[in-house]
C-alpha cells in the first residue's frame, strides 16, 4: 500500500507559511539548497528543476496533492501544473476541472478519495500543502518529513489547521544543517 507523506516546512512555532500565505522568511543558503535538491528534489517545481539545472532522483513519490490555496500560489502566477514530473492532485470544491486541464481536480471527499488512492500500484504521494487540507487528512497520514526552520512566524498557517485532534508519532530520523534547519522525519507510534 501506498504512504502519504506530509513534506513540508515549518517554523519553531508550528507555521507553515504566513497569515498571506507568505514563506520567504524561511532561511535558506547555498549549502542547504544543494543538499535538499539532491535529496529531495521530488519535492521541487518542475520549473525550478531546469532553472537550476538539476535532473533530481525522482523516488520520494510519484504524486503530489495540495489543497485550493496551495495550488493557489502558482496558478494565480500562471504555473498551471507546478509539478508535471507528478501526478497532481488538487482538492477542491471551487475550482472547475475544465479549468484547470493539466491536473486532477477532486471535489469528492478528500479521505475516502485519499483511501482509494493508497490502494491503487504507484510510488508514495506527497501531501504539500496546506494546513486546512493537512488537518482533513491527518487520519491518513502515515509518515511526517518537517523541514523545522530556526524562525517564529508569531502568525501564519498552522501545520495543521484543525481542531484539538492529539495524534502519536516516533521519530524514525533527524538530520541538522548548518543554517539550524532540522529535517526530522516521523512515523505513526
Amino acid at each position: 500500500m501506498r504512504s502519504l507523506v506530509y513534506y513540508v516546512a515549518v517554523s519553531l512555532d508550528g507555521r507553515i507559511a504566513g497569515p498571506e500565505g507568505q514563506y520567504d522568511f524561511y532561511p535558506v543558503d547555498e549549502e542547504y539548497s544543494r543538499q535538499m535538491n539532491e535529496e529531495w528534489g521530488d519535492g521541487l517545481p518542475t520549473g525550478l528543476h531546469e532553472a537550476l539545472g538539476i535532473t533530481p532522483p525522482l523516488t520520494k513519490w510519484d504524486t503530489v496533492v495540495m489543497g485550493t490555496a496551495t495550488y493557489r500560489i502558482g496558478a494565480d502566477m500562471g504555473v498551471t501544473d507546478p509539478y508535471s514530473h507528478l501526478r497532481t492532485i488538487v482538492y477542491s470544491r471551487s475550482l472547475a476541472p475544465s479549468d484547470f486541464p493539466d491536473v486532477e481536480v477532486v471535489a469528492d471527499d478528500p479521505v475516502a478519495h485519499m483511501r482509494a488512492l493508497k490502494q491503487e500500484d504507484g510510488g508514495d504521494i506527497w501531501l504539500c500543502g496546506g494546513g486546512k487540507l493537512a488537518a482533513t487528512l491527518a487520519p491518513e497520514v502515515d509518515r511526517l518529513a518537517l523541514k523545522i526552520y530556526p524562525v517564529t512566524a508569531g502568525d501564519g498557517i498552522p501545520l495543521f489547521a484543525g481542531g484539538f485532534a492529539p495524534q502519536q508519532w516516533k521519530l524514525v530520523s533527524h538530520r541538522a544543517f548548518d543554517i539550524g534547519v532540522i529535517l526530522a522525519q516521523y512515523e505513526r507510534a
